[in-house]
């Protein structure tokens, strides 16, 4: 298992940033000494209170004990499902650490604030309001999944977060499909982490709401012109996974010059620009 020294003990230049992967969809983010998680998703909270229609057991451990990230500026949840939002993980990050922040989509902090986080630790996300939290420029961007969810104030109940390291644009996806205008929003992005489930009538009469498949994250990923393209969402459950072999198929298919990466639990990627 991960110990908080081998993150921190990273040693970059200014031109990288780099990416641990804590599977699904979760990501610690380092540059220059700070350190951003994304949905950092370290317990089976979801195998253990969501099993009305199917069987939830997660298919590998968490690569780290959620009390090792102590050192975290901010963690950003892309919006409140179990697996984004963790009601065990949170708590134990925010105890282990005072000083880090929380990032909840605006409609969302009183779920957040109901885990045990204190709400003035908790900073409100709004599409398109960007947030300076260490040596990271966060923006927010609306995200569908599967359709775009607002509350009475026409605030956004899912987001992805566009992240600014100053040598890399990361656009990570959260849970998301297609809507008009997304493209559009997306530009000189470096690394794209995207889902890659998809979704399908079986999926939604269980209630699993789906994100892009392959097809649709491997097409954006080019129209925007991606340095890198991540794939997540697709390892973790057993019921709503999907081979990256068929996802590798894909990009061989519709962009066989786009570079990417599969990751395993707990491994680390150290990205600079190629050019």
């Amino acid at each position: 298992m991960l110990k908080k020294e081998q993150i921190k003990n990273t040693l970059l230049t200014e031109q990288q940033t780099a990416l641990r992967y804590l599977g699904q969809e979760g990501f610690v983010i380092g540059k220059n000494g700070s350190y951003l998680a994304v949905d950092p998703y370290l317990s089976d909270y979801v195998d253990q209170n969501c099993c009305q229609f199917v069987t939830w057991r997660r298919l590998y451990a968490p690569p780290i004990e959620a009390g090792e990230l102590d050192f975290l500026d901010a963690v950003l949840c892309t919006h409140t499902h179990y697996d984004h939002a963790d009601p065990w993980t949170l708590p134990k990050i925010a105890a282990a650490s005072p000083h880090t922040v929380f990032v909840v989509p605006a409609p969302e902090v009183d779920t957040v604030a109901a885990y045990g986080i204190a709400k003035e630790r908790i900073i409100p996300a709004y599409a398109d309001r960007t947030i300076t939290l260490g040596a990271f420029r966060v923006t927010p961007i609306p995200s569908a999944h599967e359709i775009l969810h607002t509350d009475s104030e026409g605030n956004f109940r899912e987001l992805g977060y566009l992240i600014d390291s100053g040598s890399a644009r990361i656009f990570h996806a959260g849970d998301m499909c297609m809507y008009e205008g997304l493209i559009e929003r997306l530009s000189d992005i470096d690394i794209a982490i995207l889902p890659i489930n998809g979704r399908d009538y079986f999926r939604n009469a269980n209630d699993i709401i789906g994100n892009f498949d392959a097809v649709e994250a491997v097409t954006l990923a080019k129209t925007i012109g991606a340095e890198l393209l991540i794939p997540v969402h697709h390892d973790l459950y057993e019921v709503n996974q999907v081979s990256p072999a068929y996802f590798v198929d894909v990009l061989m298919k519709l962009n066989r010059t786009q570079r990417y990466h599969v990751f395993a639990p707990g491994e680390q990627y150290i990205y600079a620009k190629v050019h």
